[in-house]
């Protein structure tokens, strides 16, 4: 199975929202998912555009996500835009 760039993105974001408790429980409500269930939902294309839009929902997230893995702000929008598509911009 091929990832693309935008999906390795959003696997990188919920490795490091597993790092961080109290946003991963946040979006394991918000989704309802539960802890064992991620690795199943993580090979879901539309799971993944979740992930991104949760970052995407609260820029000091984002921004601290950035600053803890070196990845630009800039790459995780095109992860959004990939995996959500032009027409759901999220709610930020």
């Amino acid at each position: 199975m091929c990832v693309t760039p935008s999906e390795e993105t959003a696997i990188a974001i919920l490795g490091w929202l597993a790092n961080e408790p109290e946003l991963l429980g946040r979006f394991l409500a918000l989704t309802g998912t539960d802890p064992s269930s991620l690795r199943h939902a993580a090979a879901d294309p539309g799971f993944l555009a979740g992930v991104v839009d949760f970052l995407m929902g609260h820029e000091p997230t984002l921004l601290a996500f950035c600053e803890v893995t070196g990845t630009r702000p800039e790459d995780v929008v095109r992860a959004h835009l990939m995996l959500s598509g032009p027409d759901n911009p999220g709610d930020f």
